[in-house]
């Protein structure tokens, strides 16, 4: 039983109950906001800020050949926007396959929105690499979306249930990514949000 969902190309640390009750208090955890969820991303261009809060409404895209996306409050064809938030920390600038300006950021989503991160990144000009979707179909170079559902933490009534899903995004794992500069080291800044 799948408590939560990632979007498909999405990799990390997702939550499967192995029975009915378990699920249950799983559920009830994410539909009370209790967990604590945290992902990596490589994000088009460079992030100047070093934290930020992204808080742009998004609503069901109804516009024709579109209607699988989403979109934020305010473009045309945007049908029941409902307010969101994300925060974002930059933890490295580097380069992908030799593109000098990407960032590596902490995504932690405050609300839960279909598709809330990659639209919430696209809307700040700083769309995930690898996200066509959401690149206006200009980015299909990398063999995936570089979303990754890092640390997930599930505070149920019988256990407290904390997972990290390793970082895909260090350079002996992708060696196409190389950072250059660390501006928030990942261990510290996870420390933070428990």
């Amino acid at each position: 039983r799948f408590c939560h969902q990632l979007d498909f190309s999405t990799s990390g640390a997702l939550c499967v109950a192995l029975n009915k009750a378990a699920a249950g208090s799983a559920y009830k955890c994410f539909k009370d906001r209790l967990v604590t969820k945290a992902y990596l991303a490589l994000c088009g261009a460079h992030v100047s800020q070093t934290r930020m809060t992204i808080r742009y409404a998004i609503g069901k895209n109804t516009t024709e050949g579109m209607t699988h996306m989403m979109c934020i409050d305010g473009t045309e064809g945007c049908e029941n926007p409902k307010p969101c938030q994300s925060e974002l920390i930059v933890l490295e600038h580097g380069s992908y396959s030799g593109d000098p300006v990407k960032t590596k950021g902490l995504l932690q989503p405050l609300t839960g929105r279909t598709h809330q991160l990659r639209v919430h990144c696209s809307a700040i000009g700083h769309p995930i690499v690898g996200d066509f979707t959401y690149s206006h179909r200009k980015d299909s170079g990398p063999y995936r979306m570089m979303l990754h559902a890092y640390y997930l933490r599930i505070p149920t009534g019988k256990e407290l249930i904390e997972v990290c899903a390793p970082d895909p995004f260090v350079t002996t794992m992708d060696s196409n990514w190389v950072p250059h500069r660390v501006t928030h080291r990942l261990d510290e800044t996870i420390q933070e949000l428990k």
